[in-house]
């Protein structure tokens, strides 16, 4: 009986072992980022700005234009509201 109830395993293996190479691939091109980022912060650069620079690129131009205008906006209305209370020690 190669069939359990009607589910065909040897489909079922296949859709597993195609996962797992995709994973381990995904492992692999991480480390390879890793070392990418570690090659870059030996060489003095700081490695949040490369990130920052990296999820920028991702954006298209008016996701970019709309962070910026919402930024922007948000430190102006705190700038207007002038410095926080300091909490008073107990």
């Amino acid at each position: 009986m190669s069939d359990v109830v009607g589910i065909p395993g040897t489909r079922i293996r296949s859709f597993v072992e195609r996962i797992e190479q995709i994973e381990n691939e995904i492992k692999e091109l991480n480390e390879a980022k890793k070392e990418v980022f570690s090659e870059a912060k030996g060489e003095g650069f700081d490695v949040k700005i490369l990130k920052e620079i990296i999820k920028l690129r991702r954006q298209d131009q008016d996701e970019r234009d709309e962070h910026e205008s919402l930024l922007d906006v948000y430190m102006r209305a705190m700038d207007e509201a002038g410095p926080a209370p300091v909490a008073e020690a107990a």
